[in-house]
């Protein structure tokens, strides 16, 4: 069965459910209006993409830049921050679980 009701959304945000629906399990899609172009769009860090097809589009663009900097200039930059070999400071974080 499929009920449709519009309803007024009080200042509060909360909905209450009628006492004649009964207890137990409900599938309940809610529609929200969009009244706002740009809420459709995703916001990623390198920006906001309408798509997916976007959004690669523009990593595709931003991967072939010559003056793009590789990530790998930062290995090994904080060799102090955990006190030398971060993997055996790890390991050392983890023995303390048990």
């Amino acid at each position: 069965m499929t009920i449709t009701q519009t309803i007024e959304i009080p200042a509060d945000r909360r909905i209450t459910v009628p006492r004649e629906v009964p207890e137990g399990k409900a599938n309940i899609i809610i529609q929200f209006p969009i009244q706002d172009a740009n809420i459709n769009k995703a916001t990623l860090p390198g920006g906001s993409y309408r798509t997916v097809e976007e959004a690669l589009e523009a990593s595709a663009k931003k991967a072939v830049d010559p003056d793009r900097k590789p990530i790998s200039r930062h290995f090994g930059k904080n060799k102090g921050i955990f006190g030398g070999d971060g993997v055996a400071y790890q390991r050392a974080i983890r023995d303390e679980w048990d």
